[in-house]
């Protein structure tokens, strides 16, 4: 039976476990945490850190393919894997690329693929000596997820704010909407993408709110952004999922934000609303299977269940019930220990063929649905 390894046991592992149990392999997981979400149901569970290399040595050094569900891991172990023969997904070259901003954004701008204006500085210092418009994003070269390691700057002046890390400096896009496209290839060179998707963000959180899929843009956008997102997932020449975040500014012309190298939030609802999910999509590249179809059933929208504020402890979900009289609404809970503001506890997928309604229930999830610590 074929032995699959995937470093990282939070959210998205789950999700990949809830699908990859349905087939004949042996699923392995990796996290520091004894209570991860993945921990009670994989096949076998390690706790270990998976930045380590000699533990991410130990992990894969019997598996036939090992996969990520997180970037932030030792992509030197990952190497030294792959040259024992192992299937590494994604392939570790494209993930260094990935792991550090400044590198990232030099690829883009290497092959010609549109993003923000942009600079780096090593010394957080040296802002205040730069020549620069201001305002300006800052983010971090390496470690930011979910929101952190991103900072907003209005003048040289706000020093307290700035992140003390080697960073980029971005220009801020005049922005129209933000999107994103999920691209999918194996290693034999196919691509396969799902249709362009719509975020719109928790502007308190800097974490998705909610996501609609189609988008609402023109075809003109939509293919030029599929045509991008094609373009860097060709040129990381690389299996694996990959999201590729862009911004539609409001002159009509779209920059890439950055690139996932792994299943992302904004996929989510195709485990409800496409012939094949995300997550199966990862299990067949990793398995070596023919890329699934990325058609949709049904237009769809995925809203996240974020951590109230003021709220820690053990989570639970207030107004359950009344949210699930929603037609064509379907709960994930992430299995996570403890809520804490802002964190990510779950999401629902809303499946319906009316925009008008699906933004309706969107709005209704919102105003009823609330994550809170039980008493």
């Amino acid at each position: 039976m074929m032995k699959i390894g995937i470093l990282g046991g939070g959210q998205l592992g789950y999700m990949f476990l809830q699908n990859a149990l349905r087939y004949p392999y042996e699923i392995h997981v990796l996290d520091p945490s004894v209570n991860a979400p993945c921990a009670k149901h994989a096949h076998h569970f390690v706790q270990g850190d998976f930045a380590d290399f000699e533990t991410v040595l130990a992990f894969g050094k019997d598996l036939d393919a090992i996969g990520i569900e997180i970037e932030h891991v030792n992509v030197d172990a990952l190497r030294e894997l792959k040259k024992r023969g192992k299937r590494i997904v994604p392939d570790p070259e494209a993930l260094a690329i990935i792991q550090d901003k400044s590198i990232q954004k030099q690829f883009y701008v290497d092959h010609q693929i549109p993003t923000a204006p942009y600079f780096v500085l090593e010394d957080w210092k040296e802002l205040i000596c730069v020549v620069t418009e201001f305002p300006l994003f800052q983010k971090a070269n390496k470690g930011g997820y979910d929101g952190k390691g991103v900072q907003y700057l209005n003048s040289r002046n706000e020093i307290e704010k700035i992140l003390r890390v080697p960073s980029i400096y971005e220009t801020p896009a005049d922005l129209e909407k933000e999107i994103a496209v999920v691209v999918v290839a194996d290693d034999q060179g196919n691509l396969v993408n799902y249709p362009v998707v719509e975020l719109v963000f928790n502007q308190e959180y800097n974490l998705l709110d909610y996501l609609l899929v189609p988008g609402n843009l023109s075809e003109t956008h939509a293919i030029e952004a599929e045509k991008i997102a094609r373009k860097v997932v060709a040129n990381l020449n690389s299996p694996g999922v990959f999201a590729v975040e862009m911004f539609l500014n409001k002159n009509g012309t779209i920059w890439v934000n950055e690139t996932a190298s792994r299943v992302h939030n904004s996929g989510h609802s195709t485990i409800e609303a496409a012939k094949s999910s995300q997550f199966d999509q990862m299990l067949r590249v990793l398995a070596g299977l023919p890329l699934g179809s990325t058609d949709l059933y049904a237009t769809s929208a995925m809203v996240n269940l974020i951590g109230a504020e003021g709220e820690t402890g053990k989570a639970q979900v207030e107004n359950l019930e009344e949210m699930l009289e929603i037609p064509g609404i379907y709960l994930h809970w992430y299995a996570k220990e403890e809520t804490r503001p802002g964190r990510k506890m779950g999401h629902v997928t809303l499946v319906d063929a009316d925009l008008e309604r699906l933004k309706s229930n969107i709005e209704k999830v919102n105003q009823t649905v609330k994550v809170t610590a039980k008493v």
